[in-house]
């Protein structure tokens, strides 16, 4: 059951009260909300992450170069593989370093089975519930035909991720393969043959997937701006330029040139702004940025549901998830249908003082990483900018419009639902958590 409120039900009308959603679980770090309300209208929205400063980039000080993309991916132990690929793509940076094809086609095949298995344990273990009227994934029925069929997609799905990512990387998380200069293990026919059977197999489960987000019955529209790494040729997540969806793509190199950090004195994450206002990153973005780059065979199947995006809808971002979990399918698909993979060495150059920077599309939004190495091979310092902080400002206000517009006659279990709901749309590390806010309604 939801929790219930520490005082009794009643609606809200024109008058001042508290919100306090404390401790959100299950995140990276712990988060937590706080909404004033004054005169029937919502005062501030305060995002807070707290427990924040894990101390990775003081972690990273003094540490060998070459050992610094395993210890930044213990950051995450949900998306690791897209920081180890965000930190090796920086180091590579700065020792100039450049990948072969071989090894580029293969970190692309990585970040396709991590968004695999990540999205299907958003979307199916997180975000069905809601759609289903649900309280968890586990109280689905298998005797109901439909609910079992989307019990097997999940599992299927997300182990067809699973496998992939073991086959490519080594591991679905925390993946031992990928390092710097290139592959440590490279896939054999047998698993190659055995991918390519299990992707064809679940990909009908993937289009089911698709049309139960294309129907969805959740809808939140508000005008924001939208950023993406935006590749040249196909949709990925590894290479491009930083779409601003204002007309500008700016390098890499030159992030620091768009992201504006603001100190939140409530939230421990500093949150971030682009011209002087909020912006998303995420399936979202990249979906309305770079749905033109999507693999043919995906454009063909998703019919319909491309034709929703551009979306300002921020439950649109499941069904952008759902896209890109097709997207990865198909285009794995004729990769491993067209290519061979052969041993080839690690590259590697002499250590030398310089900057790197890496950027990727982690499942949840563009992730910045900046090494600064010295002469001996020993890092000095570093950045990482992870989406949850990207997307804080932008959650403050959507959490803020909610609830003015749920004003003045929803009852207090039905806004905690409702800004939760909302809250997990953004897919935002703490979506590992089938509830996650504990409110405590204050009397003025």
């Amino acid at each position: 059951m939801w929790p219930r409120s520490s005082i009794n039900e009643r609606t809200m009308h024109n008058t001042d009260f508290d919100l306090k959603l404390d401790r959100l679980t299950k995140v990276e770090g712990s988060a937590s909300l706080d909404i004033r309300v004054k005169n029937g209208q919502v005062e501030y929205a305060h995002f807070q992450i707290t427990e924040y400063k894990r101390f990775f980039t003081q972690a990273m000080q003094r540490k060998p170069i070459i050992a610094l993309p395993q210890l930044l991916s213990r950051i995450c132990g949900t998306c690791s593989n897209a920081h180890i690929m965000a930190s090796i793509e920086a180091c590579e940076h700065a020792l100039d370093i450049k990948p072969s094809e071989q090894t580029k086609i293969l970190r692309d095949l990585t970040m396709y089975g991590l968004n695999i298995r990540d999205h299907a344990l958003h979307l199916y273990l997180f975000a069905l519930p809601d759609v289903r009227g649900k309280d968890a994934f586990l109280d689905f029925d298998e005797n109901d035909p439909v609910e079992h069929q989307m019990l097997h997609d999940a599992f299927e799905i997300k182990a067809a991720g699973n496998f992939f990512s073991e086959l490519i990387a080594g591991r679905s998380v925390h993946a031992p393969y990928p390092v710097i200069g290139g592959f440590m293990h490279f896939p054999d026919q047998k698993g190659i043959t055995e991918a390519i059977k299990k992707f064809e197999a679940v990909r009908p489960a993937v289009l089911r997937t698709i049309e139960i987000y294309k129907n969805q019955p959740f809808h939140f529209d508000r005008k924001t701006n939208f950023m993406a790494l935006v590749p040249y040729d196909h949709y990925g997540f590894i290479e491009g330029c930083i779409n601003t969806g204002l007309g500008e793509c700016i390098t890499e190199e030159g992030y620091r040139d768009h992201l504006e950090r603001v100190v939140l004195p409530y939230s421990q994450a500093s949150g971030y702004k682009y011209r002087g206002g909020a912006y998303m990153v995420g399936a979202l973005a990249r979906m309305n940025l770079a749905k033109n780059l999507l693999h043919a065979r995906t454009k063909d199947a998703s019919g319909g549901a491309l034709d929703i995006f551009p979306s300002t809808d921020i439950y649109m971002s499941n069904l952008a998830q759902a896209i890109e979990i097709l997207h990865c399918l198909d285009h794995s698909l004729e990769i491993l249908k067209t290519r061979k993979f052969n041993p080839e060495p690690i590259i590697k150059k002499p250590f030398r003082e310089a900057v790197g920077i890496g950027v990727v599309e982690a499942p949840r939004g563009t992730l910045y990483h900046k090494v600064v190495v010295g002469a001996d091979g020993m890092v000095k310092e570093g950045e990482i900018i992870v989406p949850t902080g990207q997307n804080q400002i932008n959650i403050e206000n959507d959490v803020a419009a909610l609830v003015e517009k749920m004003l003045p006659d929803t009852s207090q279990e039905k806004m905690q639902f409702e800004i939760e709901k909302l809250i997990r749309a953004y897919d935002p590390c703490m979506s590992c958590a089938a509830h996650f806010l504990k409110v405590k309604w204050l009397e003025p």
